[in-house]
């Protein structure tokens, strides 16, 4: 009975491999041996019994036959009305059972009996049946007890439990004593049939395991008779192995001939125990491996032929040497003192040798390293590393010539780690030493061009990105991170970037760009003139694939000629203005004067006096006019003194505090309290800051919206810097600006001398003022620049000089 769940119990006979003998050439059995040290009752039908069941379990060839025997005697021996033997086999428990009551028992009571002699352990126990359990023996079963006997392996394994049913509550000395002889002749029934079991198994499995092989093999005897073929060589001759057993070794030379003499084709040297050697036939090649060994009988030897099938490992060795030879790159294996082992053609032409032979006959390492200290440092750089990648090493030829070699090799270690070759391919890069040498110097050359150069020189993309920047492009101020893969259009002026990208265009075309007039934002923020010449860089197709942009910063020398221009033109409308004025003052006097007259005579009607109230208005705007004119003209001296530029902002910023907070616009201050004083007309530089801020408050309150005036100051050099910046409406022409008479305002509400007088007013100070719009917030920013009272000593030889 095997029980494969607790809730259902199903009664089968097991069925198990008939053991058989082995064949062999004396006759063998099976034998059981007694086990001595268990206690043996003295009754001599007991022992008779005993003795029988020895015998029995000797001669028993099928396993639950046995048991079922073995049962239906325990409880006959006991008096049981029932018993038999659990059978452990893993989480499975198998049943076997005799007696009297054997068909009555109910399928409750064996899972009862089951799971108790699963539980016992130890000597024998005697326990109760349950009440429920009773079935046929209904109305005697509180008289029913069960004892138990654990059935273990000679190691201690637990290999089930001996049980039966019988009336009596306990039992007597004798009783247990026969109890645990069965017990231990079923254990070692078990064991053996177990191991019986084993060796069957073993033997089918190394049956199975030897034709599974797919060399063939075949073994033979003395008398050159075959004994034994695997699957793979029955199945080349086409019968099964059972027909080759008894046939004679002379059969198989179809197979491959040996060009031996014996009547075995494979055997040479039957003195030697092994034996291995290549063996052909018209299309196969076979390595045959051949071991010797005593058979059972003592002057019976025999031989174990290995035919293995190396027809494709040779065709690949033959494939492998054909790849080894043409390979334009030299190919070594070596010993780690040096020696070669194998080359292949191209490592005995790059090194200058006449044959492969030459070079594996002699040591040639000791002439290879031009410096011994060379092999020493590559021997432990490949000790260290175990592989070198792009090994770059200077050989020697043998004809004394000097060998560039790039090489990748790996060093093959022993079972202790040591090395025991060296695997390598070396490259001739000896041409290449040459041009990269040659291309070094030109690079070098080019380099300290375009390091050296006033300019600054880019590369860029077809795209318009920036790849290359020279030194001075860093000396200048800039960044890396602010050129490199960023577009150089985000760097000119809003108004010009067009007139680039077109010249950018026309250079992606295949055309040069020359002395290209743009304003450029400089790393200070500021906008700087730069005359732009554009080059196109072709590839090997000739297309077009990067832009050479030489840009040179001409800022001071176009500041230079527009202040010349200016001073001209400036002188020339003051000359003109001051004659101008002079000859319009007079008649403006008498027009005032007779005004004034007429208003104060009563005799003259209301709506006279209106008009001639506005002759009078108008008439003092025009005198105010002729005024800035003659400012503008005569251009008074400027009044040398020290003076603090941050006060001089706050001062002015009172003036108009009450109209920016008044219309909502928001003034911010950051100054360097640490500005060491210029030297100027505290007065002038009042008039020029506030006609900016005026401007500045006009701009931001035609926009619409809050206005915001931004005021710094920094030292710059040898100069106080002012900066106003406004998010206002922008300048339409900041190249004009500067210019007299120059205005955006609406008619009547501006001359066009305010900034031309700030002009003046810095250019007499040392300084320049500068304005340009803003690029990203809007607005325009304006600038203003004076020269420190220490540096003006110095300034004023600097001008002498010139």
């Amino acid at each position: 009975m095997v029980v494969t769940d607790r809730t259902q119990i199903e009664t089968r006979v097991q069925r198990q491999p008939v053991m058989r003998e082995m064949k062999t050439d004396g006759p063998r059995h099976f034998t059981t041996r007694l086990n001595t040290s268990a206690p043996v009752p003295a009754s001599s039908k007991q022992a008779h019994e005993l003795m029988e069941l020895a015998v029995d379990a000797a001669q028993s060839r099928q396993l639950p036959e046995f048991l079922l025997r073995f049962a239906g005697r325990v409880a006959r021996m006991l008096n049981a009305t029932w018993g038999g033997v659990a059978v452990l086999r893993g989480r499975e428990t198998d049943l076997y059972s005799a007696g009297e009551n054997e068909k009555t028992v109910s399928s409750a009571l064996k899972s009862w009996i089951i799971t108790s002699a699963r539980e016992s352990r130890g000597a024998a126990v005697v326990r109760a049946l349950p009440a429920a359990e009773a079935g046929p023996t209904e109305g005697r079963a509180s008289a029913l007890r069960a004892v138990f006997v654990p059935v273990s392996a000679s190691d201690g394994e637990r290999l089930g439990a001996l049980f039966i049913l019988r009336r009596r509550k306990s039992l007597d000395a004798k009783e247990k004593k026969l109890l645990h002889a069965l017990a231990s002749h079923a254990a070692l029934s078990l064991e053996n049939f177990r191991r019986f079991s084993q060796l069957e198994k073993s033997k089918r499995q190394w049956v199975e395991d030897i034709d599974a092989i797919s060399d063939y093999i075949v073994v033979h005897d003395r008398a050159w008779r075959i004994l034994r073929t695997n699957r793979s060589l029955a199945s080349h001759l086409g019968v099964p192995p059972v027909a080759l057993v008894g046939e004679a070794m002379s059969g198989l030379r179809q197979i491959a001939e040996t060009g031996s003499d014996l009547p075995c084709p494979f055997c040479r040297d039957t003195q030697r125990p092994r034996e291995e050697y290549v063996a052909a036939s018209a299309e196969r090649i076979f390595l045959v491996s051949t071991s010797r060994a005593p058979g059972v009988v003592e002057d019976d030897t025999r031989t174990i032929h290995v035919l293995k099938d190396i027809t494709d490992r040779r065709e690949a060795e033959r494939r492998y040497r054909e790849l080894f030879d043409s390979i334009q790159e030299g190919l070594f294996f070596a010993t780690p003192d040096g020696r070669f082992l194998d080359v292949n053609d191209a490592m005995v032409r790059m090194l200058g040798y006449g044959s492969r032979e030459e070079m594996l006959r002699s040591d040639v390492s000791p002439h290879l390293y031009p410096a011994p200290a060379a092999r020493e440092r590559f021997l432990q750089a490949l000790a260290e590393r175990g592989v070198l990648r792009n090994y770059e090493e200077t050989l020697r030829r043998k004809d004394g010539a000097l060998l560039h070699t790039l090489q990748n090799i790996t060093a093959v270690r022993d079972a202790q780690g040591r090395i025991a070759q060296i695997r390598g391919l070396m490259l001739d890069v000896t041409e290449q030493k040459s041009f990269q040498s040659q291309l070094q110097r030109e690079r070098d050359f080019n380099q300290k061009i375009l390091n050296t150069t006033q300019s600054m020189i880019l590369v860029l993309d077809t795209a318009g990105l920036i790849s290359y920047a020279n030194r001075r492009c860093y000396e200048a101020g800039y960044r890396e991170d602010e050129l490199i893969g960023h577009r150089l259009v985000d760097w000119v002026e809003p108004s010009h970037r067009k007139d680039f990208e077109a010249a950018l265009e026309t250079t992606a075309n295949g055309q040069q760009v020359e002395n290209l007039e743009l304003q450029v934002r400089r790393s200070d923020e500021t906008m700087g003139h730069f005359s732009i010449s554009l080059s196109p860089m072709r590839d090997e197709q000739s297309a077009v694939n990067n832009l050479v942009v030489v840009m040179t910063d001409i800022t001071d020398a176009v500041l230079l000629q527009a202040k010349l221009a200016h001073s001209e033109r400036m002188a020339t409308i003051g000359r003109l203005v001051s004659g101008v004025a002079h000859e319009v003052n007079n008649p403006l006097a008498a027009i005032l004067g007779f005004t004034d007259l007429l208003l104060e005579n009563p005799d003259v009607p209301v709506s006279a006096r209106e008009d001639l109230q506005i002759i009078l208005q108008e008439t003092q705007r025009t005198k105010d006019i002729v005024q800035d004119l003659l400012s503008f003209a005569r251009q008074r001296p400027v009044q040398r003194e020290l003076v603090q530029v941050n006060t001089v902002l706050r001062q002015t910023i009172k003036l108009r505090s009450y109209d920016f907070a008044s219309h909502g616009v928001e003034v911010t201050e950051e100054f360097d309290e640490t500005l060491d004083p210029a030297l100027g007309d505290a007065q002038q530089l009042q008039q020029v800051f506030l006609n900016i801020l005026n401007n500045a408050y006009d701009a931001v309150q035609e926009t619409g919206r809050r206005g915001h005036i931004e005021i710094r100051t920094k030292r710059a050099g040898h100069s106080v810097q002012v900066v106003v910046t406004d998010n206002g409406t922008g300048i339409a022409d900041p190249q004009h600006i500067f210019d007299p008479f120059y205005t955006t305002k609406q008619p009547g509400k501006g001359t066009g001398l305010g900034l031309s007088i700030c002009y003046g007013i810095v250019r007499a100070h040392g300084g320049e003022i500068q304005c340009w719009n803003n690029t990203e917030s809007g607005g325009s920013t304006f600038v203003v620049r004076i020269p420190l009272a220490a540096e003006l000593p110095a300034m004023a030889r600097k001008e002498a000089g010139r």
